[in-house]
């Protein structure tokens, strides 16, 4: 199977026909798609603190994640590689679940500053006792991405932002993460894992639904 036809299916084909873009969307495939990381796609992932990431769940449905963390949250370990960490969530492990039992990724990176975007497909793995637990203080997981495709995308619809300040939530070497307030709510307290209970009393005990609702509101949760 060509790349061509790997990336575009028959859906595809019959709306590129329909729009007569067929040409273009193969001359943008033959220039952009690639498969292997190039020093210019690298240096732009571990530039960024954030990305998107898309997995598919056991019913067929994909979800879609906002990670952020330091920059150079994503690693490239290679030129086919990438690597990184899933810290401390809501307990629901969706996307860490979803590569456990499938494996394909999408991973979307914006810079909302320049604006500039790339867009990667892969097959992921995930584990907790991968050596590079040890580069991300606070990490829980490590997933490493096998990329299929890579390619950059037209940023003229990416709004341009201008970035104040890093999320206090994010794990640092020399501090623990701030305990985050949604777990002190009254309604999942009795909820939550043994390690969590004794930190959401320390730092004040319970807080009702709407009191997390008003924090929320002055962005403080």
């Amino acid at each position: 199977m060509s790349r061509l036809d790997s990336l575009y299916g028959e859906q595809h084909r019959a709306m590129q026909r329909q729009a007569d873009s067929e040409r273009l969307a193969d001359r943008l495939n033959e220039a952009i798609v690639a498969a292997h990381i190039s020093e210019e796609h690298g240096r732009f992932i571990e530039a960024q603190d954030m990305f998107f990431l898309s997995t598919v769940d056991h019913r067929g449905f994909p979800t879609c994640s906002y990670k952020g963390g330091p920059p150079g949250l994503v690693r490239v370990l290679d030129d086919r590689t990438l690597a990184f960490p899933s810290y401390d969530g809501n307990g629901m492990y969706l996307s860490m679940g979803n590569i456990s039992a499938g494996g394909k990724v999408g991973m979307l990176f914006i810079d909302f500053e320049t604006p500039h975007r790339l867009r990667v497909h892969g097959t992921a793995t995930v584990g907790d006792t991968d050596p590079l637990l040890e580069h991300w203080p606070g990490a829980e997981w490590i997933v490493r991405v096998s990329v299929m495709e890579i390619f950059v995308n037209c940023a003229r619809y990416v709004h341009r932002y201008q970035r104040l300040h890093a999320s206090p939530y994010v794990p640092q070497p020399a501090r623990p993460a701030p305990f985050p307030q949604w777990k002190r709510i009254d309604a999942v307290r009795d909820a939550l894992p043994a390690r969590d209970l004794a930190r959401a009393q320390a730092i004040g005990g319970s807080i009702t639904e709407e009191e997390y609702r008003a924090m929320l509101a002055r962005g403080q949760s």
